[in-house]
């Protein structure tokens, strides 16, 4: 049985952090994403994230409870992608290394909208990130 809906989409991805002030910081100063709603109690933030959003939850908090923190024995997920517009190599660069993140050359990969160039990079809990051109 084919499903119900005609159309669908990401809505968000929770990632599990230890240090939720540096990945809000990484995400908003980094990657432009902005802060859409924080639930202080449950330690909380959504950013977001085009149509989608990131959203932040603390280890230490209500929601983020239910196992040890990722790391590079357990990540929380392989990567997330998010498509970035315009599409400027250079200028993407320079602005990723006055954060102090290096990528290696942009090359064309597949994803939802076919092949693009991305670069990939990483959150500083060890996240994988890629941009990639809209």
């Amino acid at each position: 049985m084919p499903a119900p809906w005609t159309k669908l989409a990401l809505d968000h991805v929770v990632l599990r952090v230890r240090d939720l002030d540096s990945m809000l910081a990484f995400y908003t100063d980094v990657l432009g994403c902005e802060v859409a709603h924080r639930n202080d109690p449950l330690h909380l933030v959504h950013l977001t994230a085009g149509d989608a959003l990131i959203d932040l939850v603390w280890i230490g908090g209500k929601l983020g409870r239910g196992g040890a923190p990722a790391d590079q024995a357990r990540p929380n997920l392989d990567h997330l992608c998010l498509r970035v517009s315009p599409w400027d190599e250079a200028a993407i660069a320079a602005h990723l290394a006055s954060h102090g993140i290096t990528v290696d050359p942009a090359r064309a990969r597949y994803g939802a909208g076919g092949q693009a160039p991305s670069v990939y990079l990483t959150d500083p809990e060890g996240n994988g990130v890629e941009l990639r051109a809209a």
